[in-house]
């Protein structure tokens, strides 16, 4: 980002932490560590603040791009990491975009090769096809595609956490994180005091890691956890399957029509007796069915997140460095109804004109934008400060 445009992004979270920051204080304020992204151009770390009101009069004062707290509570959060005094911490997912495979990322995600300059759409490749480079910078897009697709995998964690691990929703913390995704935080005494080594088997039940796709593990005689989630999957599969939606999961023609023909019969008796009656029906393709079902069922988040006690995470309420949109609390109730590009908008006066290089459609609150290509236009303030810091335009004088 550029001087100019960084001098009107700053000065825009100034005018937000100013008069509009107002959010819940963390819990053992005190205890945590705080780190900051600022626009100068470094991180600021070790941080630490006895109340809210100093936290809020630090955000006022240093307006940071980003601001952080961990995970962990500490004896010493001002200390070196060594020294900090480690006392537990705060079980976290993050479930992005960026980790769910979209169809939509071909449109408006983009790559940049850092040495010749190339710029591609899509995924990013190992190596620059014109150069063989292996540098690259990457923009991605919060488009209403991504962001549904990552809601879904924090409805699916949510379920495990609850239905399979027994905690509350009054123990678990769900936020929009400002930009492709969502943070589920628990705050529980169940969980403070684990390592990384119990966090990472809690990595691998979510994600459905070693679950062992054998059909006999998912007869009706066993309906609880992974073996409940699979069997109502290959259920909910099959009821809604076409021909073609076998075959991709590689599953041949004619045992696909096959299984189209004779629905009804599986459906009504899914038992390895029942299915093996099907011509053609065998062991592999009743576990390659299952296989897919269970990476279907698995919540898709940033494993090393939730393993890493010492983990920063977005501050909740405040501004997101790559968007303008504020980390924004929902209630667990409520996510299948909550509307990031309408709640998580922290500015909701004003136009500004910008220059528009290149940007695609999108939605912020009831109106939508774009597709812009080399355009000078006026936009609302929301509108603007996101193609900002999307780095997609910069302000007319």
């Amino acid at each position: 980002m550029n001087q100019k445009p960084c001098n009107f992004v700053r000065n825009m979270f100034s005018e937000y932490y100013r008069e509009n920051y107002f959010s819940e204080t963390p819990s053992k304020i005190e205890k945590r560590e705080f780190g900051f992204v600022l626009f100068e151009g470094f991180m600021l770390r070790h941080k630490s603040f006895d109340d809210f009101e100093a936290l809020r009069s630090f955000l006022r004062s240093s307006v940071p791009m980003d601001a952080y707290y961990s995970c962990a509570y500490y004896e010493n959060p001002t200390a070196e990491m060594d020294q900090k005094g480690w006392l537990g911490a705060d079980l976290i997912f993050d479930v992005d975009a960026d980790h769910i495979p979209t169809s939509c990322d071909k449109v408006h995600d983009e790559w940049i090769c850092g040495d010749c300059g190339f710029v591609g759409k899509g995924i990013t490749p190992e190596k620059c096809p014109v150069c063989n480079g292996e540098r690259f910078s990457v923009i991605t897009w919060p488009c209403e595609i991504c962001l549904e697709s990552a809601k879904a995998e924090t409805i699916k964690l949510l379920g495990m956490l609850m239905d399979d691990f027994g905690f509350s929703d009054k123990e678990i913390k769900v936020f929009f994180s400002g930009h492709r995704g969502y943070h589920v935080q628990i705050e529980s005494e169940a969980i403070l005091s684990l390592d990384a080594t119990a966090r990472k088997e809690i990595v691998d039940y979510v994600t459905g890691l070693g679950f062992n796709a054998e059909p006999h593990q998912t007869t009706q005689r066993i309906l609880h956890g992974w073996s409940k989630r699979a069997y109502m999957g290959i259920l909910e599969f099959i009821c809604k399957a076409e021909e073609d939606d076998l075959r991709k999961i590689g599953i041949r023609s004619n045992v696909a029509k096959a299984i189209i023909q004779n629905k009804s019969v599986l459906l009504k008796d899914w038992q390895l007796e029942a299915w093996r009656k099907i011509k053609g029906l065998g062991q592999e393709t009743i576990k390659r069915i299952m296989e897919h079902v269970c990476n279907m069922q698995s919540a898709k988040i940033d494993t090393v997140v939730t393993t890493d006690i010492h983990r920063l995470i977005r501050l909740p309420g405040t501004l997101h460095g790559k968007t303008g949109l504020k980390k924004t609390w929902l209630p667990v109730s409520n996510i299948e109804s909550f509307d990031p590009f309408n709640k998580a908008v922290a500015f909701e006066k004003g136009t500004v004109s910008i220059f528009i290089s290149d940007a695609p459609e999108f939605r912020l609150g009831d109106e939508t934008f774009g597709p812009y290509k080399n355009q000078k236009i006026t936009l609302p303030t929301a509108a603007a400060l996101l193609l900002i810091c999307k780095g997609k335009a910069e302000v007319m004088e």
